[in-house]
């Protein structure tokens, strides 16, 4: 009762596979948006701070300071906003993500190397070249990194968002099933979960891998 065995979740899993596999969809699209946007606005919010003092001086204390919110706090916010439809979860999806992207982007565009830069300078490039060919390329790794760990984090948003209120997706089904000590349906809902996050996550990283061919991965890298 409090805590089923695999056989019984395994017996959940294939008894209400159909409704598990529909809503495990409507988790994954919100999250496959989130990712998406949260990239997007990461990408371009660390791009407009490196390129702008002041941004980099007034806007960069706001992103630090927006990760301080818990999600709980913000999600009942969106739903008021954006409904209880997918508007509210890919919008919880995409303030998750956004923060580890455009943090990690910031940081490899910092560390670019100075030497390289100061050349492409002094030969005449302009600063859109001086980004596009040298900067941007250099801090890739550092990208290819944080949106690693926004894959990896990105279903927090999205289930956050379906707890605090929904009509589908797997954050609907486990809190519906807690809510009626329905354990191995909360339990299934979370193998399924899982395994969305593992097929994902090594999804982005093949991406990633060929795009970033210049960089690989160290075989022990956590990122």
């Amino acid at each position: 009762f409090i805590l089923p065995g695999p056989g019984s979740v395994l017996a959940t899993l294939t008894d209400q596979w159909s409704s598990l596999f529909h809503h495990a969809g409507i988790t994954l699209v919100e999250i496959l948006l989130g990712l998406l946007l949260g990239s997007v606005l990461g990408v371009l919010t660390a791009l407009i701070v490196n390129s702008f003092a002041l941004a980099r001086l007034y806007v960069m204390p706001l992103i630090v300071a927006s990760q301080a919110l818990p999600g709980f706090a913000i999600a009942p916010l969106l739903v008021l906003w954006f409904g209880l439809g997918l508007g509210s979860k890919i919008a919880m999806a995409t303030l998750i993500i956004y923060f580890p992207v455009a943090s990690a982007l910031n940081d490899g565009l910092s560390r670019a190397d100075r030497n390289f830069i100061d050349i492409a300078r002094m030969y005449g490039s302009s600063p859109l070249q001086t980004l596009t060919k040298f900067r941007l390329p250099a801090a890739m790794p550092s990208l290819a990194s944080g949106i690693r760990v926004a894959a990896t984090v990105a279903p927090i948003g999205a289930v956050v968002g379906e707890w605090v209120g929904a009509s589908g997706g797997l954050g609907y089904v486990i809190n519906q099933a807690n809510a009626r000590m329905q354990t191995d349906t909360v339990f299934a809902g979370l193998v399924l979960l899982i395994v969305m996050v593992l097929v994902l996550r090594a999804a982005i990283d093949l991406l990633l891998d060929k795009l970033v061919f210049w960089a690989p991965r160290t075989p022990t890298s956590l990122t």
